[in-house]
């Protein structure tokens, strides 16, 4: 999912990736990002959740607490 917003390769994108080293990764890509892991795992961000996002590991954080399984 992110590969495909960020339109980059999946084989780019690992946890440690986020809006620095993913070079199309903007504002309003990111929230093209989140609104569709919303909708796809039916979570909702907080704003404090979105503002302290930098990188992959932390979305799959979020997730799980949320009791959210993401494959590799």
């Amino acid at each position: 999912m992110v590969a495909s917003v960020m339109e980059v390769q999946v084989t780019e994108i690992n946890d440690e990736s986020g809006p620095e080293t993913i070079k199309n990764w903007d504002s309003f890509r990111g929230l093209i990002l989140f609104e569709e892991l919303e909708t796809k795992f039916s979570v909702k961000f907080t704003l404090n959740e979105l503002l302290n996002i930098n990188k992959i590991k932390d979305i799959k954080g979020i997730l799980s607490v949320r009791g959210v399984s993401i494959a590799e």
